[in-house]
């Protein structure tokens, strides 16, 4: 849930900023990214003062940066929507994006609507990080509001930049989980995506639709959003999925791209946890066909394939057979802090997926201290750890260095014990 609406009272110090030109853009995007990620080591070292000091400083570049959303220069507007989104990946600006949030809605719309390829891609990822920061309340309905038709428009636009459209797909299916709170329009945006992945269902005749890669991964950032949102649907809208999409799913396994099978997998899979969390003796008609394909996809070996592809492809196929065969998954365990969750269903997979693909190496941060994002997994309020306890659990990087040589050492001698030995003949 979001936060109470409360001003930030640093939050309304205002400077002059210049925009970036063409020719320092990347240089300052580079710098100030890298800076983001090194505060926190500051605020250590410094105390209280310092950390004054760095949080009105970063505020200040991020001011900058949402004065270059505007600028006349495509390259300086795509620095800083990129500078943006890491910091909101990387941070938690709550007090800070509630008071301008508006303004950087503005600036993503104008940039969705005017920019290409690259930098609407950005502007869309950027949208789906304001609403992450914001919660699902009144503030991130606003947001959505505004941009949801802009979403709608480029996702249907076959002649707008497929970049763009693979974006928007996967960012309206997170901004609908995080702000939309009709249910009616959850269903609309279903469809929406419907309309995009059951193009690669294959026809009637059995022939399979002719797609280029672009269009395919378009379908599967579809296939994914859309499962994403089914999994916060009722369950009479569950039992008409599992009888309209449920036989026509499988046809998706056949397909050439290794990433179409996996999503169509572990959808499959996920169908499979939904209906028997309705219904616990829930059988399919052709259950038996289906598992013959999802072993011969868990056990494939053919040559023309990669072996990455084939080797990520078992992996997953082996849980995805378990899952419908069984009803089991393979419980993953993600650490951060002093915490830990468990990944246990289908269900919670799709949507840690889906935060991590936007949040990336900041997803640890945001389940410590987002409030959004730890309701959602049902973490509880955040704990409150002083610095001095947070110090104390980390390990010096001198004792870091002796541990990883260790380990090292351990490893190399480990191996030693396989290698064939060379034997030394000297000289003839």
């Amino acid at each position: 849930m979001p936060r109470t609406k409360k001003r930030s009272s640093r939050g309304g110090q205002q400077r002059a900023v210049q925009p970036f030109s063409d020719e320092d853009a990347s240089i300052e995007t580079l710098s100030h990214c890298s800076s983001f990620s090194d505060s926190a080591s500051v605020t250590e070292e410094g105390g209280e003062g310092t950390e004054d000091g760095a949080l009105e400083d970063l505020q200040y570049k991020l001011k900058g940066f949402i004065d270059s959303t505007v600028d006349k220069s495509a390259k300086t507007r795509q620095g800083a929507l990129d500078a943006l989104k890491t910091a909101m990946a990387t941070k938690i600006l709550y007090e800070f994006i509630l008071e301008r949030r508006m303004t950087i809605t503005d600036s993503i719309e104008r940039c969705l609507k005017k920019g290409k390829g690259e930098e609407q891609a950005a502007a869309a990822s950027l949208a789906c990080l304001l609403c992450i920061q914001l919660g699902s309340g009144i503030e991130s309905e606003e947001v959505f509001k505004t941009l949801k038709p802009v979403f709608k428009n480029i996702l249907s636009d076959g002649a707008a930049n497929i970049r763009a459209r693979q974006a928007c797909a996967t960012s309206l299916g997170v901004c609908t989980l995080v702000a939309e709170d009709d249910l009616l329009d959850v269903y609309a945006t279903m469809e929406s995506f419907e309309a995009l992945f059951t193009r690669s269902y294959a026809r009637p005749d059995g022939t399979r639709p002719a797609l280029s890669p672009q269009v395919t991964v378009l379908h599967i950032h579809a296939l994914l959003a859309w499962a994403l949102l089914l999994t916060i649907c009722p369950g009479a809208e569950v039992k008409a999925v599992l009888r309209k999409h449920l036989p026509k799913l499988p046809s998706l396994l056949e397909c050439e791209d290794v990433n179409m099978r996996i999503a169509a997998g572990e959808t499959i899979a996920l169908l499979f946890e939904l209906a028997r969390d309705l219904d616990a003796e829930y059988e399919y008609e052709d259950l038996e066909p289906l598992c013959v394909k999802l072993n011969a996809l868990a056990t494939d070996c053919n040559k023309h394939r990669a072996k990455n592809d084939k080797r990520k492809q078992r992996s997953v196929f082996r849980d995805v057979l378990r899952g419908v065969e069984e009803g089991g998954f393979q419980t993953e365990t993600i650490r951060f802090g002093t915490e830990h969750m468990d990944i246990n269903s289908w269900v919670r997979k799709r949507t840690y997926d889906a935060f991590r693909e936007f949040v990336g190496s900041g997803m640890n941060y945001h389940l410590q201290a987002n409030e959004f994002i730890r309701d959602v997994f049902q973490l509880g309020p955040p704990m409150m750890v002083d610095s001095a306890t947070l110090k104390a659990m980390k390990i010096s990087r001198f004792e870091r260095h002796l541990y990883n040589a260790a380990a090292f050492k351990a490893r190399t001698k480990a191996r030693n014990k396989f290698r064939d030995k060379r034997v030394d003949f000297g000289e003839f």
